[in-house]
């Protein structure tokens, strides 16, 4: 058993974040220099993302019943990214006006230093719906799949899988193509994410080193309280969801426990993308939902970066002694509604979001984010969490919605009673080490 344990991924990553807060506080030069080891390791999940995305929705579409579903299915998710979206917001609307975090610190808009946030507000650019909607078409899909854009490879995605399953049976052997491709492509994987503890080691110890502990204590109101309303809203909000989905939050999360520990320690919900689809569909929910649910709620329905970005702008407005009414502050939440998409997962892509809202309400100044820069990295980890736990139980809620999972075995697999075979990690020998919940 103990042999197990520590063969285990997860337990591996655990004592790699742990050696990554050691060395970065006791040794913060050597540290920083560790950081390619966390950038190498996103890129190369990076790589693969985009085409197991494509050959998950394509297979999932081509194999539906009908075309109706596909539209089902995706206007269901954005239909619950919206509302569990807003939910968020409100929450952390609500927190930051009741708890404050910025009051009392008295800052000089010009006494900033706004040489960091140039860098940031040039990736700003705040866009209309139509602008928004106009960017998902990509006007080349190589260069949607070379740059990794999600909505835009989703899009892509759809048409085709659409297209294949028009043809019928002519497009039986394409299907059964991408079907293997696609598995190929899993092999990569699981073979990348061998790497993982070096990746979570690399980039955990980069941020203590980079940031150090002491970073808190200038912020620590406004960290606390944004770490206790994540924890607090998944334990409530997506506890509940996941009750409506029949399974349980915490035995989800046990499950996914390796994919946590990977995403806290890499600040970024990328890096475990395909793995959490594959392990989803381990669960009996069926691969179109999977393939439809988690890419398009990677860019949408990003929980974590919506009670980010209500809090830090209020936070911001209070550091600044700038009072706002209830009807900026819902302004302020009807925009931060379109500027909090298309994140994807990526680390620091919260920040950016922060400066296209503060940019086009002119209410605060963008240069008030130099408040947050410092602290940024260090709540990114909360966030990212809470973004890849929201992305499963919608997956979950989706699929129970749509009648697409097969409750048995979800409750099985999560209870330990089930041990599901993953064809492509038996071939490649890399399948891990069953460890009772």
């Amino acid at each position: 058993m103990r042999s197990s344990l520590f063969r285990s991924l997860y337990f591996q990553v655990v004592i790699a974040l742990v050696a990554g807060v050691a060395v970065g506080h006791f040794y913060p030069a050597i540290a920083v220099d560790l950081k390619p080891f966390g950038d190498a390791f996103i890129n190369g999940i990076k790589m693969v993302i985009t085409p197991v995305i494509f050959c998950t929705i394509v297979s999932g579409i081509a194999g539906m019943e009908s075309l109706k579903k596909v539209g089902r299915v995706g206007g269901k998710a954005v239909l619950y990214f919206e509302v569990v979206t807003t939910v968020a917001m409100l929450i952390g609307l609500v927190v930051a006006n009741v708890m404050q975090p910025g009051a009392g610190i008295n800052a000089d808009i010009a006494s900033l230093d706004t040489s960091a946030v140039a860098a940031i507000a040039d990736k700003a650019h705040p866009q209309t719906t139509v602008q928004f909607l106009v960017g998902i078409i990509p006007s080349s899909v190589v260069d949607a799949f070379a740059k990794g854009n999600l909505l835009q490879v989703l899009l892509f995605s759809v048409l085709f899988g659409v297209s294949l399953s028009m043809l019928g049976e002519r497009g039986r052997k394409a299907r059964e193509t991408i079907d293997e491709f696609g598995k190929a492509l899993l092999g990569i994987v699981c073979m990348v994410m061998k790497l993982a503890p070096i990746g979570a080691f690399g980039a955990m110890a980069f941020t203590v080193g980079k940031f150090g502990i002491g970073t808190l204590q200038q912020l620590a109101l406004l960290i606390a309280c944004y770490y206790a309303t994540t924890i607090l809203f998944i334990g409530i909000v997506l506890g509940s969801m996941a009750r409506l989905a029949g399974v349980s939050l915490w035995k989800l999360i046990k499950y996914l426990r390796e994919e946590i520990f990977i995403v806290l320690g890499t600040a970024s919900t990328e890096s475990v993308l395909p793995q959490l689809m594959l392990k989803l569909e381990r669960l009996g929910v069926s691969r179109s939902v999977v393939g439809m649910v988690v890419p398009t709620g990677y860019s949408f329905n990003l929980d974590g970066a919506a009670i980010y970005l209500t809090m830090t702008s209020l936070f911001i407005a209070q550091a600044l002694n700038i009072d706002l009414n209830l009807w900026q502050q819902l302004g302020l939440l009807a925009i931060l509604m379109l500027t909090s998409k298309g994140g994807a997962g990526v680390a620091g892509a919260a920040l950016v979001a922060l400066a296209a809202t503060l940019g086009s309400t002119h209410i605060l100044p963008v240069a008030g984010i130099a408040l947050v820069i410092g602290v940024d990295r260090l709540m990114n980890e909360i966030r990212a969490l809470t973004n890849l736990i929201g992305n499963a139980v919608a997956a979950l809620v989706v699929a129970r919605w749509e009648g697409e999972i097969d409750l048995v075995t979800a409750r099985g697999v999560l209870a330990g009673e089930i041990v599901p075979v993953v064809e492509e990690e038996e071939e490649l020998g890399l399948r891990p080490v069953p460890v009772a919940p």
